[in-house]
C-alpha cells in the first residue's frame, strides 16, 4: 500500500524504510507516480511488479455441477465485506438485470472486516440483507459469510460468468481479489479504482462510475445479452492472467534481486559532517516566540526585542508559517503548533476580496498599502501549498484552501520570475496531496514554461540563467523548476533545472565553500561579482535546492 495523504509519521517511515533499501517493489503504476511526487522517492530505485496468482485451472461446467448452479448464471464478489467496497450498489443494480435474466445468482463470498466487526458489529451486513428483503432478491442475492480456501475460491472465481468489483472510491492501488479474477479470465465488471484502471485496460474488463446502479444494471444485461463479447473480455484478461501466475511472476522477483546484487554496492558507513555537529546550537523557536504578538511576527528587531515601530509584514509570517510547519513536522515541535494559526490567520487578514494580498501592516494595526509585491505573493502560496500538503489538522486544511483557491485568479498574471517561481512551488506542494486536479497541473506547466522563456532568452555565451545577473534568492529559481520537474516529469523541465542549478552551485562554491552573491552590486553578466553583503536566505536557498536535487537524483554529492 502507498496512501495518497499520509500522516507526517507515515511519510517519514515509508521514506527511511525506502532510503535503507537498494530497490523498492510496488505493484502498480499510480504508486510509482505517488512514491515519486509524494513521497520523493528516486525513480530509479522502484521496480514495478504486478500482484501475481496462483496457477489452479478448474473448467467452468465442472465447478458449476459441483455447486448445483448448472442452471444459474453467476456472478461473484469476494473479499472481506464493509461499506468501503460498496455491495449495495451491484444489489440495487440487480431488479431490472433479473426481471430480463431471472437465473442471475449474485454470490457476496467474505467475512465482515474485522475492523467493521469491532466498531459496528454485523451492522453493514444485516443491512445489505434488508435490501435483498425489500428488493424481493431473496432467490437471486446470497451473501456467503465464510473464510474461503485459496482452493474453495478459485472454485467460485471459474463458476462466475461475471465477477463485480463495486467499490465506492478511487484509492485502492492493489486488489488482490481482482489480480485473481483476471488472472483466472473472468469478465469482471468494476468502478474505475486505480488498480482496476491499469489492470482492466486494452478490454480486460468493463467500468462503470461509482454508485451508478443504472450504469451498472446496463452493462451487465449488455454483457449477459452478449456473450461472445463476455467471451472475449474473459479471453483477453485470461491471456493477461497467463502473464501474472506465480512462477512467472517469481521470475521477474529473481531478475530484479540479479540485477541488484549485480550493481555496484557501496557499504554504508557512518556519514560524517564537513563540520562538527555538536557545535551547532540546539533547534530554538525562541527568538520566533519573542517576535510573534497575537496579530503576528514582527518585521524587525532592535538587538534582542521586537522593534513595534516597523510593524507586520506578509512577506515575513509567509516564511513564519513555512517555518512554523516545518519545525512541527520535521522537529515534532509543539510550541510551532500555537504559532501557526496566528500566521495563517494574518495572511487570511491580509487577503483582499479580489484574492490579492497587502503586505504592510502597523503595529496600530493599520493596512499600509493596498496590493503587495509580487514577491510577497510567491511567497505566501508557496507557505499556503506547503500546509496544504502537510496540514497540521483538518481545519488548517480548509483555511489553507480557501486562501489558495482565492488567489488562484492572479497566478495567470505573475511577471515577476521569482514570485512565479515562489508560487511554482507552492503549487507543487498542493498537487502532491490534489493529483486529481489537472487544471492546476496545467496552470504549473504554464508558469513552468513562463520560466522557462527566460531561462532560453538568456541562455548563451556560457550564462545558463534567467535572467542578465544572478541577484538574490537565487536558488529559488531552479528549486522551482525541481520542484516541477517532480510533478511533470518532463524532460525540458528537467534539463534546464540541473543546468542552472549545476551553473549557480560553479559561480557560488568556486573555492570549495559558498560564496553567496553580495548584494551592492549583485552580479552582471560579463561584470565583477558583488562579494559583500550576503544574504542568509540564499544559503536556506541553496540547501533547500540541492536537497531536492536529492530526492530526485538519490545522488549522494548534492
Amino acid at each position: 500500500t502507498v496512501m495518497q495523504t499520509p500522516s507526517n509519521n507515515q511519510k517519514e517511515v515509508l521514506q527511511t524504510i525506502c532510503g535503507m533499501a537498494n530497490r523498492i517493489v510496488v505493484m502498480s503504476y499510480k504508486a510509482i507516480e505517488m512514491l515519486v511526487d509524494i513521497y520523493e522517492i528516486p525513480r530509479n530505485k522502484i521496480a514495478y511488479i504486478e500482484h501475481g496468482v496462483p496457477k489452479i485451472e478448474y473448467t467452468q461446467e465442472k465447478v458449476k455441477k459441483e455447486f448445483k448452479l448448472e442452471n444459474r448464471k453467476v456472478m461473484l464478489t469476494f473479499g472481506f465485506v464493509g461499506r468501503n467496497k460498496g455491495i449495495e450498489t451491484a444489489i440495487k443494480a440487480l431488479p431490472k438485470v433479473v426481471e430480463k435474466y431471472p437465473e442471475v445468482l449474485y454470490i457476496v463470498l467474505g467475512k465482515t472486516h474485522p475492523n467493521v466487526i469491532k466498531h459496528a458489529g454485523e451492522e453493514y451486513r444485516l443491512s445489505l440483507l434488508q435490501l435483498i428483503e425489500d428488493l424481493k432478491l431473496e432467490n437471486n442475492v446470497v451473501l456467503l459469510n465464510e473464510f474461503a480456501t485459496q482452493k474453495e475460491l478459485f472454485k467460485y472465481l471459474y463458476a462466475s460468468d461475471i465477477y463485480i468489483t463495486p467499490y465506492l472510491n478511487e484509492a485502492q492501488i492493489t486488489s488482490g481479489t481482482l489480480s485473481y479474477a483476471v488472472g483466472v479470465g473472468s469478465a469482471v465488471v468494476s468502478t474505475p479504482y486505480w488498480h482496476a484502471t491499469e489492470l482492466l485496460s486494452e478490454g480486460r474488463g468493463v467500468m462503470f462510475d461509482f454508485g451508478e446502479t443504472e450504469q451498472l444494471s446496463d452493462v451487465l444485461i449488455d454483457l449477459l445479452d452478449n456473450p461472445e463479447k463476455r467471451l472475449e473480455i474473459r479471453r483477453k484478461a485470461r491471456e493477461h492472467g497467463h502473464k501474472i501466475t506465480w512462477p512467472k511472476i517469481g521470475g521477474i522477483y529473481n531478475d530484479v534481486v540479479q540485477t541488484v546484487v549485480d550493481e555496484k554496492i557501496t557499504i554504508r558507513k557512518k556519514e560524517v559532517a564537513p563540520f562538527d555537529i555538536s557545535l551547532l546550537p540546539e533547534f530554538s523557536m525562541k527568538q520566533i516566540q519573542r517576535l510573534t504578538d497575537d496579530t503576528g511576527i514582527i518585521q524587525h528587531a532592535i538587538f534582542g526585542i521586537p522593534n513595534l515601530k516597523e510593524g507586520y509584514c506578509l512577506c515575513d509570517n509567509s516564511r513564519a508559517l513555512l517555518l512554523a510547519l516545518m519545525a512541527y513536522r520535521v522537529k515534532k515541535d509543539e510550541s510551532s503548533l500555537k504559532l501557526i494559526p496566528i500566521y495563517l490567520s494574518y495572511i487570511h487578514y491580509m487577503q483582499n476580496d479580489d484574492g490579492n494580498f497587502r503586505n504592510f501592516l502597523s503595529f496600530s494595526r493599520q493596512y499600509l498599502d493596498k496590493e503587495g509585491s509580487e514577491d510577497s505573493f510567491g511567497r505566501t502560496i508557496w507557505a499556503i501549498g506547503y500546509l496544504l500538503n502537510y496540514p497540521p489538522n483538518n481545519s488548517y486544511n480548509q483555511i489553507g484552501h480557501l486562501i489558495f483557491n482565492t488567489a488562484k485568479p492572479h497566478f495567470d498574471s505573475l511577471q515577476s520570475i521569482r514570485s512565479i517561481a515562489n508560487t511554482i512551488i507552492g503549487i507543487s506542494y498542493y498537487l502532491r496531496s490534489n493529483m486529481s486536479d489537472d487544471a492546476m497541473i496545467e496552470k504549473l506547466r504554464e508558469l513552468t514554461y513562463k520560466l522557462i522563456d527566460h531561462y532560453n532568452i538568456n541562455n548563451h555565451d556560457g550564462w545558463h540563467w534567467y535572467e542578465a545577473l544572478l541577484a538574490y534568492d537565487n536558488a529559488i529559481l531552479p528549486l522551482a523548476m525541481l520542484h516541477s520537474t517532480s510533478i511533470l516529469n518532463e524532460e525540458k523541465v528537467k534539463k534546464v533545472a540541473f543546468e542552472s542549478m549545476n551553473f549557480l552551485v560553479e559561480t557560488t562554491m568556486k573555492s570549495g565553500h559558498l560564496s553567496i552573491i553580495g548584494n551592492e552590486e549583485w552580479y552582471m553578466k560579463d561584470e565583477e561579482r558583488s562579494v559583500f553583503a550576503q544574504q542568509p536566505v540564499d544559503a536556506m536557498g541553496m540547501v533547500l535546492m540541492l536537497r531536492q536535487a536529492y530526492n530526485i537524483t538519490g545522488d549522494k554529492s548534492y
